[in-house]
This record gives C-alpha cells, structure tokens and sequence, in this order.
C-alpha cells in the first residue's frame, strides 16, 4: 500500500493539538464528511485509516454534535465494515470499537431511526461474539470477539439492563467458550446479571417466577432502559441499596453465582476483582442468597498480594461485617496488611495503599462511621512497632508511617504512649539533623511536613513543642533562606490548629532572634529572609511591635541600606511597615512607626519607596483607625479594597462618574436592514466586440493573484435603522461604533463601523461591512454598538445577528475589464477542463436536477445569475455561470434544458463546497419547481 499521505498527518495532529479551534476554521459536519471519505479510499493505507478513526473514537460528540449526525456515521461505518476483508483483522477492530463509541456517546436511542442503527448495531457484535471457539473464522480473528464481548459490556455498563433479556443466550456462550475468552464471556454476563437484578429489583410487583423467567431470558433487548436509563447501583453505605423483594426460589441463582466464583481463580486478579464486585452487589441485592457463598474464596483472597483483589476483598468486608468475616479472620487481615506495608518486594505505592486501607479499616463494629481515617481496634503499639519510620524510608512512606503511628500511640496507653512519642520526635531531630547539615530540597520539604504532623497530634505536650520551637530556631539561625517555610508550617498549622498556641511562641522565638542579631552579620540575602518573617510575625496581634520597629529604624539609620537605593529591600521594609499600619496595637508604636516612614521619604535614595513611605505616613498621621484600615485591608482576591477605596475618599461628582459610564440599554435600540441592490444589469452583453488577444486565458488569469489582497474582500450593504419603536431618548444619537464578533476563523476580524449620526425623521444611513474570508462559508456576526445620546451619555447595545449566507460570498469574475465575453467563455472552459482533469485533490465534478416549474428556465437563470453569466444561448436554454468566491475559489454552473429535468453540472475547485452549493440550488429552485434527486458524480 501507498505510504500514508502527509495532509492528514498533519491535519490530525493539528486537530489533537486544539479540537476545538479546529473546528472553528472547519465546521465538523465538513470535517466529518472529509474522515469518512478518507475511510472509504481503497488507495489509503490502514496506518492511515485507523489514524482517522481514532479521532472518531475520541472525540465523538464534536464530530458528531446531534444524534442525527451521530446515527448517519454509525450507518457509514458499519458499510464500511461490511466491506473490510476478514484478514484485515486490526482494522476491523478499530472500525467497531468507533461504531460503537459513536453510537454510546452520540445517541438516546429514542426515535424510530436512532433504534433501527442500535439495533443494527447490537446485531453486529452479538454475532461476532456467537463464534464460539474460533468455529467459524479462525483464531486470527479472536481480538475481534474479545472487542465484541467489550463492546457490549461498555454498551450494558451505558444502558444497565439492555441485555436483561438476553441471559440464558449470554450464559449458554459463557459456557461453550473453552479459549483463554472465556474471561471476557464471564465478565460480560456478570455484569448482565448484576444489572438484570438491579432492574427486576426496582419493580414494585414481582411475581412467582419472574427471577427464574429473568434466568432462562433469550429474547430482544430492552430499549426502555435507553431512554430512561436505570440509575447507578449505589456504592456508598449511606445510599439505599435496592432489595429484591421475592420468596421466590433463588437455587437457580445461587448455582449461577456459586459457578462463577468457581470458576474465578481462572481469571486474571483484574478481572477476578471486576467478577467480585458484580457478585457482591448481586448478593446484596437478593437478600435470600448467603454472603457463605463467598467463604471459599476467602483463604486464597487472604493471601494475595494483588492490589485489585485486596481491594476487593476489603469491599467485601465492609459490606458483610461479621456475617462473613470473624474477629479471627479481621485480626489476621490486618496483620496481613501491616506485613505486606514493610514488605520488602513491594513497591512504595503498594505499601502506602496497605497503609491507607489499615487507616480505612472496615471494621465489624465500628466506632465511628464518618468516613475519615481511624485506627481499627486491633491495631496495637505491638502490632505497629514494625512499621515505625526511619530516615531510610522514602517521602511519602515516611510520613505515612508517622501518621498512622501518631494514631497508635494517641489511642495508647500512657507508658506506651511516652516512649512511642518520644521515639518519633527522636526520628523528627534526625531529619532536622539532615536538613541541618543542607539536605536535599525534599529532605527539607519532608521534615517541614514530618513537624505539621507531629504538632497535628501532640501540640498539647508542652516538653516536645518547646524542643521543637528551639530546634526551628536554631535552624533559622543557620539557614535563613527556609523563612517560606517557617512561615508556612506556622500558616498551616494556625489554620487547622486555631486553639493551639504554638504558632505565636515561634514567631515570638523567630522576632526575638532576628532583632538581637547584630547587622555586621547580616547579608543582603538573609535580610531580605529576615524581613518576610518580621511581616509574617506583624499580622499577630498578640505579638508585640515594639522591638520590629526599632530594628527596622536603626537597620536604615546605621547601615548603608538607603544609600544603596535598592528598591527590593526598600519594599520588603515598606511591606513590614503596610502590617504594622494594620496592627491592632499601632498606638503603642505610633511614634517609633512615624519615625521609620518619615526617615525613609527623607533619605532612602529611590523615588518610589520615598513616595510610597510618604503615602504611609500621611495616611498613618491623617486617617482614623477604620479609614486607615479600609484603605489596606484588600478583599479576598487581593484586589479593590472591600470596606472603602481611596478614591471614596476624595469628593466626587457623580455627574461626572455618570457621563464616563458606558450604560446597557434595556433592549435593542439598532438593527441593521439588508440593502437590496436594484437595477444592477449584465455588462457582459455590452463588451462583446472587443478582443483582449490572450490565448492562455487561464494562465493570465491566475498571475493575478500574485498579487497580495487581489479581489480577496466581499462588501455588504446595511441601512442601520432603529429596532421598531424606541424610546424618545434615542430618537437621536451620535458617535456611533458598530462593533463585530467573529464566530468562527473562516474569516478575518471585522474593523469596527464609525457612523456620525442616526436620526428619527431622516432616512436611514448606508454602511458598508467589508469581509475578507479565509474560506467561503456562511456564517453568523455578532453585532454591538456603541453610541451618544443628547444629554452626552453613552449607551451600549446589542444588535441582532448580522447572517451572511452562501450568496452573500458570490462576486463576479474579477478579469480585466477588456476582456470580451468570447474571452470569458473561453476562460470558463479552460477552468472547467482543470477541475475535469483532477489536477487538485479539491477539485469536484456533481449533478443537480430539478423540474422546471411555471416559472421558465431562463426567468429562473436571469433572477439569480445574471451577473455572473458568461454565456447564455437562450433557444436551445443553455447557460454558463461562473461564480468566483474569494480569496481564490470558484464554482462553475453548466445550466441545461433536457426533456425530464433541468440539468445543473457543477465544477468546483474546493470540494468542502458541495453541500452549501446544493443547499442553495434547492432553495432557489424550489420555489418555482419540484427537486428530482441526483447521485452525484
């Protein structure tokens, strides 16, 4: 096969990139037609192919935005299918999981033709997977029916209960199946099983037999639950679970599920896991089955080490308790998951999922039921004292295992709980002794989080939060470039620890120290450190002020600080004084704070920290305490101050303020009128006499657009009048901006539209919309004005959409005007035999037909084309129309008058084109005449 064609590469991956404005420049149903005529050439090759339908199995509902779009793809690739040899095994896969992708995602099965397609395409893969055992294909095509059995699993998992009635046929091919699909036949009837219960479940009347009727079911499927979908079997304990309520005899049902967990052990662990889970919900529901069914199983869940099946088997523990599971059996679980969470062959993740379940424990009789982490009962010091952290551990294993031994020794008893604390607080000074020595990022990033945890759960034991304080300071002293995250430990813990003191004792720990350090000592570095902190410590209001604003005042007086003129240090200084001008206790620094900011506007050598320092003072020596606080207090985004602005200080007119508003109208107050051009008569009957001398007329005729901008722009014409009866407020109106939104990229931006004046009892003025399109399709503008009433107000208002429909793109040829209408003719044949010959990809030859009404041929010809007529024989009724549509494509009508019908052969040189031109031959047509349908060439 050919290699595959470089264009759709590029055009898939450049959809992959943005999806979205992708389409923008495409629409999708043209996107779309383009995926399924690239998945119809024999000539692509299957790479390429597949690559197409991975968009479609992808992003469906943006191909196909309607059902109806969705319904018509279902339909074509499943032709498509039909026509795929049996060898090509991978492409076929690839076609069905798009068909069925398609149709889930894109359909609601609800109308007559969207049930016909599901029906269509159940049949599909319920025959596929009827080939039990290779006996009809080969084994090549096994991939085929393990999809197929996904498929509808997908399809029953999206509709619970469609196959509800299907199965006795489901069970009977479970069964007959002897290959390693076995596996996905089981799965699928499990789930079929599970679903049909939940549906019988919801009944309100259930007879005698109807649970052995649902058993031995071989017919349809059940549409209903397409379009009411049954609701999802619930999963939490808090949710109501449907009951089965029947005496009926259940021993059909225990054998089918006593079979399937027999034969479980021969399933990989994941679908092992899948199996139990449908099983238990199954179990739930039917109330006269026996949670014992599951006691065979137990011994070997117990001592796996798969993550699925463990999961599976703690889903079954919380959902039976101690109907299934003894305090023997709970004791020796949780032994197993304290050993699997140190276990040597297993993997960080592994370990901290064992850890997480032991905090989740589903208990037979809980304490608590919230849902949060607990410590089970059973869980002992003893127990844990092996799962205690150590500096080899990784991050997140560290401080999972101080988390859960935290839980241990806080339920402990108390001579258990001294020496455990005391351990991990020893285990806490070695990673402070790591970081000390300037440990990794993530050493230091796990003690800064090892201390939140610790504090979490034993701030109230004083000898342990005094040692740590002093410890934190002595390593600020050391490093003071870990200041964020002092500042953040003290942050997180004041957040979820308000009643704890500790926070306020660091920061009084971390002022003390840095006030009391000598500024010899000082780098330009730790201070800028230094003075983040001192801004974090003077948003406490129950730490005094006192000594910040006397460091800061000598800082500037004794250093060379404001010398320097560095504006970040400068800021750093000013934000510290910000906090303090915030402080409730600003009258006990009142006269040292006014010191600092009049010895910074008076000597700092830089212009913005002098007028900032400035600002603060005059505030600070002028503003009452609530003015002063509204003015800095910022609201929660860090923005406009939440109790008043500076600007609500100073007086201002609200005359003024009203006339710089720009107002919104109440309704539409504009509307633009389409203008009709009249009297615009064909000039090429005028020109027929003169001869341009050109032979290769196409040639002369392309070297025009080489010149950039050549006829590339379309100009529509609009009276802007008043929308209906307006308010005599607007009766005149000035100044006025029209503004346009583009809603899609096949065009470029609209320049805004200036118009002087619009007044009642004048005519309407003529605008001009200029559009320069990038491709030739309709679209829709968004209109906005803006504009100035008498009393000098401003309004804005929104317009109506401005519609530019297919004809709207139509010009005339844009040729020389010398050329005669011999050389258009000529012109027009030469471009029709380029378009004939296929020398583009884009190029299209169709067909359209329609009955010629009452209405004459050439009426019809002559009411719609006469400008772009290039020939026109009107005793045999034959016309040439040649249509061009910028920047650089055309469409090409070769009219004729045959016996049935009016033929209309159409060339074009963009083939995206062919839907809109048969839209619009339709719609002109229709009115005088009755279509015949035509297969396009």
């Amino acid at each position: 096969m050919a290699a595959p064609p470089s264009p759709w590469l590029q055009r898939v991956a450049s959809f992959s990139r943005s999806p979205s404005r992708f389409l923008s420049r495409a629409s999708a149903d043209v996107f779309l037609a383009e995926l399924l005529r690239g998945l119809r050439d024999e000539r692509a090759a299957e790479s390429t192919q597949v690559l197409l339908l991975s968009l479609l199995q992808e992003y469906p509902t943006l191909l196909c935005p309607f059902s109806s779009a969705g319904e018509e793809t279902c339909t074509a690739l499943m032709a498509i299918y039909a026509q795929v040899p049996h060898k090509a095994v991978n492409f076929k896969c690839h076609l069905m999981l798009a068909i069925t992708n398609v149709f889930i995602c894109t359909s609601s099965a609800t109308g007559e033709g969207e049930v016909k397609v599901a029906e269509r395409v159940l049949d599909l893969l319920i025959q596929t997977v009827q080939d039990t055992n290779d006996h009809k294909d080969s084994i090549t095509c096994r991939p085929l029916r393990a999809l197929a059995c996904d498929c509808l699993r997908e399809m029953e998992a999206c509709y619970p209960g469609l196959l509800s009635q299907k199965l006795e046929a489901l069970y009977f091919l479970k069964q007959q199946e002897t290959s390693t699909l076995h596996q996905a036949y089981a799965l699928l009837y499990t789930v079929a099983l599970k679903n049909a219960v939940h549906l019988l479940s919801r009944q309100k009347a259930i007879a005698e037999g109807d649970l052995k009727n649902l058993l031995s079911g071989n017919e349809g499927f059940v549409w209903k639950v397409m379009e009411k979908p049954l609701p999802p079997f619930p999963l939490s304990s808090t949710e109501q679970i449907p009951v089965l309520q029947t005496s009926a005899e259940t021993r059909e049902l225990k054998s089918v599920v006593s079979l399937l967990l027999e034969e479980s052990y021969l399933l990989t662990a994941v679908s092992q896991s899948a199996l139990l889970r449908e099983l238990i919900q199954v179990v739930v529901m039917v109330q006269a089955l026996s949670p014992a069914l599951f006691k065979s199983q137990l011994l070997r869940l117990f001592g796996t080490m798969e993550i699925s099946l463990l999961h599976s088997t703690l889903l079954m523990k919380g959902t039976f308790t101690d109907s299934l599971f003894t305090t023997e059996d709970e004791n020796f679980l949780l032994k197993r998951l304290v050993g699997m969470a140190q276990h040597p062959l297993l993997s960080s993740a592994h370990k901290l999922f064992c850890m997480d379940c032991i905090l989740h424990f589903p208990e037979n009789r809980p304490i608590s039921c919230n849902g949060e982490e607990s410590l089970p009962v059973l869980v002992t010091p003893r127990l844990a004292a092996s799962l205690l952290p150590t500096v080899f551990n990784d991050s997140g294993t560290m401080l999972r295992r101080l988390r859960l031994l935290s839980l241990v020794y806080l339920e402990a008893d108390e001579d258990e709980v001294e020496k455990g604390v005391g351990y991990l607080f020893d285990h806490l000074m070695a990673l402070w002794k790591i970081v000390d020595n300037y440990g990794t990022r993530e050493v230091t990033a796990t003690f800064f989080r090892a201390a939140y945890t610790f504090l979490y759960y034993f701030y109230p034991n004083e000898k342990f939060t005094s040692d740590l304080t002093k410890s934190l300071c002595e390593l600020y002293s050391r490093q003071s470039q870990l200041a964020p995250n002092m500042i953040n430990l003290i942050d997180r813990t004041q957040e979820n620890l308000p009643e704890s003191g500790w926070p306020i004792r660091l920061l009084q720990a971390l002022q003390t120290q840095i006030v009391e350090l000598p500024l010899s000592q000082m780098t330009t570095q730790s201070l800028c450190w230094h003075l983040k902190v001192l801004g974090r410590v003077a948003k406490e209001s129950q730490v005094s002020q006192k000594t910040t604003v006397r460091f800061l005042l000598n800082l500037l007086a004794s250093s060379g600080l404001c010398g320097s003129g560095d504006w970040r240090m400068g800021n750093a200084v000013l934000a510290v004084c910000r906090h303090l001008l915030r402080h409730p206790g600003l009258d006990q620094v009142f006269i040292e704070l006014s010191d600092l900011l009049q010895f910074t506007m008076h000597h700092y050598e830089d212009m913005d920290i002098q007028d900032h320092a400035r600002f603060y003072y005059t505030l600070l020596t002028n503003l009452s305490r609530e003015k002063l606080s509204g003015v800095l207090d910022k609201g929660p985004e860090g923005g406009q101050a939440k109790v008043r602005s500076l600007s609500s200080l100073m007086a201002e007119s609200e005359e003024l303020s009203s006339c710089l508003t720009i107002h919104p109208t109440r309704g539409p107050v504009l509307h633009l009128l389409k203008h009709q051009l009249n009297g615009v008569a064909s000039e090429l009957q005028n020109s027929r006499s003169e001869h341009s001398g050109v032979e290769d007329y196409l040639k002369t005729y392309r070297d025009q657009f080489l010149s950039p901008g050549f006829s590339s722009d379309i100009v529509l014409k609009f009276h802007l009048t008043f929308a209906g009866e307006v308010e005599a407020l607007y009766h005149k109106l000035f100044c006025i901006c029209l503004h346009f939104e583009l809603t899609d990229s096949n065009y470029e931006e609209v320049t805004d539209i200036d118009v002087p004046c619009l007044l009642k009892d004048r005519k309407p003025p003529v605008v001009s919309l200029t559009l320069t399109p990038r491709q030739p399709y309709p679209m829709v503008l968004r209109a906005s004005a803006i504009f100035s009433t008498e009393d000098g107000l401003s309004w804005r208002t929104q317009l109506a959409d401005v519609p530019v429909a297919f004809p709207d793109v139509f010009l005339p040829l844009p040729v020389p005007v010398s050329w005669s209408l011999e050389a258009r003719g000529r012109l027009f044949d030469q471009l029709w035999r380029a378009m004939s010959s296929r020398e583009s990809s884009q190029s299209a030859i169709s067909l359209f037909c329609f009955q010629v009404g009452e209405k004459p041929l050439s009426d019809i010809v002559q009411s719609h084309f006469h400008r772009y007529l290039v020939s026109a024989q009107s005793s045999q009724e034959h016309y040439k129309v040649l249509l061009f549509l910028p920047p650089k494509f055309h469409i090409l009508f070769d009219i004729k008058n045959a016996e049935d019908a009016a033929r209309v052969n159409i060339a074009t040189d963009s083939w995206n084109l062919l839907p809109y031109i048969n839209s619009y031959l339709k719609s002109i047509t229709d009115l005088d005449s009755v279509t015949v349908p035509s297969p396009e060439a």
